[in-house]
C-alpha cells in the first residue's frame, strides 16, 4: 500500500493534481507555481482577450492553461459548479489586479451572483462581497446589494456593517443609487435596523426624483411588517396619504397598493377614501400605468357616489379605459361599472345593468378574440356571469364563441357551455348544428359537454317553435351512435328533457329498448333503465328488456342500475301488472339478499314492505308512479342558482368568478378582506345636482391645504384642474352636463368700489364656522372670478399679507405641486354686514397664470348681494395690482 504524497496538503506544492472534467490540462511546464500565482489566480494575471472564456469557470477568464488551450463552452453564467469553485472566486475577489479592473471585477460579482441564483451556497464569500460594496459601478453595486439581501439575515453583524455605506448612497447625487441603497437598507429584514431605516425613508420620501420617492413608498410597507409600532409611531400613514397628491402617477399608484395592504385588516378593509380622494384620482387615470390604473379602479367599486350625476360623471371618466388592451383592467372597468350601476340604479338596477353589459359588449368580446389562452379563459368566465345576469346581451355575437381548432381544450369546453345560454328563435338553428358536430368530437369531454348543452337549450326551451322536438331527434340518433360516452350521456340528458317535454315521449321511446342492451357505462345505463320504466305504456319490449337484465342481476355491479332497476320494474307493475308481476318478485328476492350495497338492500325491503303490509294499494301506486314532470317555466335546483350568482357578482373581477365559487371556500378565514363601500356621510339623492369637486367639500380642501386635520382621513385631492374649475352655471333645462361642453359663462365684470362699500378688520371666524356657513350656501348661488396673472406670486404669505392690508382674512392656506390654494373670508362693515366665503386657487402654469375665485356670500340682503361681490373683486384686484 502506497503512502499518500504529502504535497496534497499544499495547494502550491510541485506535484501536478489529475485536471477536473471540463477544464483545460494545466501546462506541464517544470516551473512551480509560486504560491502568489498558481492556480485561478495565474490565469487572472495572465488574462487573455476580453473575449476568451475560462471553460466551467468565469467567463471572460482564461483557462488554466495557456490561452487558447480551453474548449469554447457557451456564454452563460447558469453553468453546473465544480468543486472549490466557491474558494476560487473568493480568491479572485481578494485578488488586487481584478480590484482595478472594473469589468473583470463585474464578470466574477456575475458569477457569484448566478451560483446564488442556482441555489448554491456561497454566503462563505460574504466578507469578500461586502468588501465590493465601495465602488461607482452601478452594475456591481447593484449586484453586491442584492447578494447583502438575500445573505443578510445568515450574517446579520456583518450586513450591519455595511449601514453607514448605505447610509451614504441613500445621498448619492444619482437618483438611480439613492433608490437602490434604500430599497436594499429596508429590505434587509432585520430588527436591528430600524433605527437605521426610519430617517433615510423619511427623507426619501421628499426626494426630488419620483424613483426614489416610490421606492421610499415600498420601504414603508416593509418598515410596517419589520415593526408596527415604530411604523405608527412615525405617523407614515398620514405621510403616504398627503403623497396621493405626488405628481408622479407611479409614486402615487405605490401610495395606494401600500396603504391598502397596510389597512386591509381594519374596519374599512383597506385605505379609507372619500369624495375629493376618488375625484382626485380618477381626474389622473390617463396618467397611470396599467399597474396603477388597477390599483386605482379597484377603489371604485368601494365607492358611494353623492348623487346620481356623480356616478354618471365618474362613468364618463372611466368610459376611456374601456378601449385597454389590458385584461385586468378592462374587466376592473366593468366592475367598477356595475357597482355603480347598484348605486344610482335606484328602482330599475335590472336596466341600468343591462345598459352597463350593452356598453362593454363589443370590446370585450374583442379583448377576448386577441388575448392569450390563459387570459381567454377568465374573461370567459366573466363574460358567463354576464350573460346570466342580462341575459339576450351577448345574443347577437354568438359566433365568436364557435370553438376554434386552435384552441385549448379547457377554453373550448367554456365556449360550449356558453353557447346555449346565447339562444334565441332566431340563431337556434344555427348553435344547434354547432353544438350537433361537436358532439360527437373525438374529445370525449367536449362531446359530453355538447350533449350537455343540446338538452339545456331543450329544458329551457329558447329556440322558438320546433326546437325541442329537433335537439330531442339528435339525442335519440346519438343513442345509436356506436361510441360508447356519447350513447351514455345523450341517455343522462334525455331524462331531463323527458321530465320537462313529457310529449316527447314518443319521440324518445322506441330505440331505448335496442340501446339499452349496448350501453356499458353506469350512468348512461341507469338512465336508459330510468326511460324504460318512465316510457313503459308505449314501448312493448319495455318489461322484457328489464327481465333479461333482471336474470342477469349478479353480473351488474353498479349500485345506481340496480336501483333504477328497482325503480323501473315497481312502476310498471302499476302499467302491465301481469309481466311483471313474477319477476318483480324475483327481483326483490335477489335485491334484499344483496349485501354489497346497502342503499339497494333498503331500498328492495321498502318496496317489499310496501307492497305486503299495505292495507290501500292505490297508495304505494300514488308513491311508486309519483309524476317527476317540472311545471311551467320551472328550472330544476342545480340550474335555479340565483342566490348563489348574486353572491358570486359581488366578487366580480376575482378568482371566485374563475372558480364558481365565494371566496370563502377558498381563502382562509384570517385573510379574508371585508369590502366595506364609504363614505356613508353623503347620502345618494337622486335629484342632487352635480357640482365641481373644487366648489364643494370644502372641509375636504381645507385638509388638502395641510391646515386642517380633523377629518377622518386626510384629504388628497389635489387636482389643480379641480381645484381651478368654476362652480357650474344652474341648468335652465335642468339637463347637467357631464362632459363639459356647455358653453362658458359670460366673463365676471368688476364693479368700481363705491365709497360707502367697507371692509371690517376685526372679523375672524373658526374653522367650523367657516364651513357651516359654506355649507348654508347653495353651490348655485356662488359666483365664480378669474384674474388674469403676469407674474406668479412668490408664497402664500406675500397673497395673504396683500390681502390682510384690505380687511381680507385668511382661513387656510396651502403651496401645492400645481397650484397655490386660499381659503379666505371678509365682512362689509357697515349695512346688512354680509360675510364673504372666498375659495381662490392661484394656478402655476406659465402659459395660464390667473387667480380663480369662488364667492359665496352668507347673510345679508340677496337682492344686493352681487354688486356687493363686483366691489369686493375691485378691491382684490387692486390689492394683488403687483402681479396682474
Amino acid at each position: 500500500m502506497s503512502v499518500p504524497n504529502p504535497a496534497w496538503a499544499n495547494p502550491h506544492a510541485t506535484q501536478t493534481p489529475t485536471h477536473l472534467p471540463g477544464r483545460a490540462p494545466p501546462s506541464m511546464s517544470s516551473t512551480a507555481p509560486s504560491p502568489h500565482h498558481g492556480g485561478v489566480a495565474t490565469a487572472v494575471s495572465a488574462a487573455g482577450p476580453p473575449g476568451s472564456h475560462m471553460p466551467g469557470g468565469v467567463p471572460g477568464m482564461p483557462g488554466g492553461g495557456p490561452p487558447g488551450t480551453g474548449a469554447p463552452v457557451p456564454d452563460s453564467y447558469f453553468t453546473e459548479s465544480r468543486k472549490g469553485e466557491v474558494n476560487e472566486l473568493r480568491n479572485l475577489l481578494r485578488n488586487f489586479s481584478i480590484e482595478r479592473d472594473q469589468r473583470k471585477k463585474r464578470e466574477i460579482i456575475k458569477k457569484v451572483i448566478a451560483y446564488m441564483t442556482l441555489g448554491i451556497d456561497v454566503s462563505r464569500l460574504f466578507s469578500e462581497m461586502m468588501l465590493a460594496i465601495e465602488t461607482r459601478d452601478l452594475v456591481i453595486k447593484k449586484m453586491v446589494y442584492l447578494f447583502l439581501c438575500n445573505y443578510a439575515s445568515d450574517n446579520p453583524e456583518l450586513a450591519q456593517m455595511c449601514t453607514n455605506t448605505l447610509q451614504k448612497d441613500c445621498g448619492n447625487d444619482d437618483p438611480m443609487v439613492r433608490g437602490l441603497a434604500l430599497r436594499s437598507l429596508c429590505s434587509l429584514r432585520l430588527p436591528q435596523m430600524v433605527e437605521y431605516i426610519h430617517e433615510p425613508l423619511r427623507r426619501s420620501l421628499t426626494d426630488s426624483h419620483a424613483y426614489v420617492r416610490k421606492t421610499a413608498v415600498m420601504g414603508t410597507l416593509k418598515m410596517y411588517y419589520l415593526d408596527q409600532e415604530s411604523f405608527e409611531r412615525a405617523n407614515f400613514v398620514d405621510t403616504l396619504y398627503d403623497m396621493l397628491r405626488d405628481p408622479d402617477a407611479s409614486v402615487v399608484s405605490n401610495c395606494i397598493l401600500v396603504l391598502n395592504e397596510i389597512m386591509a385588516g381594519g374596519d374599512n378593509g383597506g385605505m379609507a377614501i372619500n369624495r375629493a380622494i376618488m375625484l382626485h384620482l380618477l381626474n389622473r387615470i390617463h396618467e397611470f400605468s396599467d399597474f396603477g390604473v388597477l390599483a386605482v379602479l379597484e377603489l371604485v367599486p368601494r365607492y358611494i357616489p353623492a348623487n346620481d350625476g356623480e356616478g354618471y360623471q365618474i362613468m364618463n371618466l372611466l368610459d376611456p379605459v374601456l378601449r385597454t388592451n389590458n385584461a385586468g383592467a378592462f374587466v376592473a372597468t366593468v366592475r367598477a361599472f356595475l357597482s355603480l350601476a347598484d348605486s344610482i340604479g335606484g328602482n330599475d338596477v335590472e336596466g341600468m345593468r343591462r345598459q352597463v353589459v350593452g356598453r362593454i359588449r363589443t370590446p370585450l368580446v374583442t379583448l377576448v378574440a386577441g388575448s392569450p389562452p390563459e387570459q381567454i379563459h377568465c374573461l370567459l368566465r366573466h363574460v358567463d356571469s354576464l350573460v346570466e345576469m342580462c341575459p339576450g346581451i351577448f345574443d347577437d355575437e354568438y359566433r365568436q364563441f364557435y370553438v376554434r381548432y386552435t384552441e385549448p381544450s379547457h377554453i373550448k369546453y367554456l365556449k360550449i357551455a356558453i353557447l346555449p345560454k346565447l339562444v334565441n328563435p332566431d340563431n337556434a338553428p344555427d348553435i344547434v348544428a354547432e353544438l350537433g358536430e361537436y358532439a360527437a368530437d373525438a374529445d370525449a369531454q367536449m362531446g359530453r359537454i355538447a350533449i350537455r348543452s343540446l338538452s339545456r337549450i331543450a329544458v329551457r326551451d329558447v329556440g322558438g317553435e320546433g326546437s325541442v322536438p329537433s335537439i330531442c331527434r339528435r339525442l335519440v340518433d346519438l343513442l345509436d351512435l356506436d361510441v360508447s360516452h356519447v350513447a351514455s350521456e345523450a341517455a343522462v340528458v334525455l331524462v331531463d328533457v323527458l321530465r320537462k317535454h313529457p310529449d316527447m315521449m314518443t319521440l324518445i321511446a322506441p330505440p331505448l329498448p335496442r340501446v339499452v342492451k349496448y350501453v356499458t357505462d353506469p350512468k348512461g345505463k341507469a338512465a336508459l333503465i330510468h326511460l324504460l320504466g318512465e316510457c313503459g305504456e308505449v314501448v312493448p319490449e319495455a318489461p322484457y328488456s328489464l327481465e333479461r337484465l333482471i336474470d342477469r342481476y349478479d353480473e351488474l355491479t353498479d349500485a345506481a342500475v340496480k336501483i333504477a332497476l328497482l325503480e323501473s320494474t315497481m312502476r310498471l307493475l302499476y302499467r302491465r301488472a301481469p309481466e311483471v308481476q313474477r319477476m318483480l318478485g324475483r327481483l326483490l328476492a335477489k335485491a334484499t339478499e344483496d349485501v354489497s350495497n346497502q342503499d339497494v338492500h333498503d331500498r328492495a325491503l321498502l318496496y317489499y314492505r310496501l307492497l305486503r303490509s299495505s292495507a290501500d294499494p292505490r297508495a304505494v301506486e300514488k308513491i311508486v308512479t309519483a309524476s317527476h314532470t317540472l311545471p311551467g317555466d320551472a328550472l330544476f335546483s342545480e340550474d335555479d342558482n340565483q342566490e348563489v350568482r348574486e353572491e358570486l357578482m359581488k366578487e366580480f373581477d376575482s378568482l371566485s368568478i374563475v372558480y364558481g365559487a365565494k371566496s370563502d371556500n377558498f381563502i382562509a378565514e384570517q385573510y379574508q378582506v371585508k369590502f366595506v363601500r364609504m363614505p356613508a356621510e353623503h347620502p345618494l339623492e337622486s335629484a342632487a345636482p352635480v357640482v365641481d369637486p373644487g366648489v364643494n367639500a370644502v372641509a375636504d380642501q381645507m385638509q388638502e391645504a395641510n391646515l386642517l386635520h380633523d377629518g377622518p382621513v386626510p384629504t388628497t385631492n389635489g387636482s389643480a384642474a379641480a381645484a381651478a374649475a368654476p362652480a357650474p352655471a344652474p341648468a335652465s333645462d335642468g339637463v347637467m352636463d357631464l362632459l363639459g361642453f356647455d358653453e362658458p359663462a359670460p366673463a365676471f365684470t368688476p364693479a368700481a368700489p363705491s365709497a360707502s362699500f367697507e371692509l371690517d378688520p376685526s372679523v375672524s371666524l373658526s374653522g367650523e364656522e367657516y364651513q357651516a356657513k359654506w355649507g348654508a350656501v347653495a353651490d348655485s348661488d356662488a359666483t365664480t372670478i378669474v384674474i388674469p396673472l403676469t407674474a406668479l406670486p412668490p408664497s402664500t404669505d406675500a397673497v395673504e399679507g396683500s390681502l390682510g392690508r384690505a380687511a381680507v382674512s385668511t382661513m387656510a392656506s396651502g403651496d401645492l405641486p400645481t397650484e397655490i390654494k386660499l381659503f379666505l373670508y371678509a365682512k362689509e362693515k357697515a349695512g346688512s354686514g354680509t360675510t364673504f366665503l372666498i375659495q381662490s386657487s392661484i394656478s402655476k402654469d406659465p402659459t395660464n397664470l390667473a387667480m380663480t375665485m369662488t364667492v359665496k356670500c352668507s347673510g345679508g340682503d340677496p337682492a344686493s348681494n352681487p354688486d356687493k361681490v363686483s366691489m369686493l373683486d375691485g378691491i382684490i384686484r387692486s390689492t394683488l395690482s403687483a402681479y396682474a
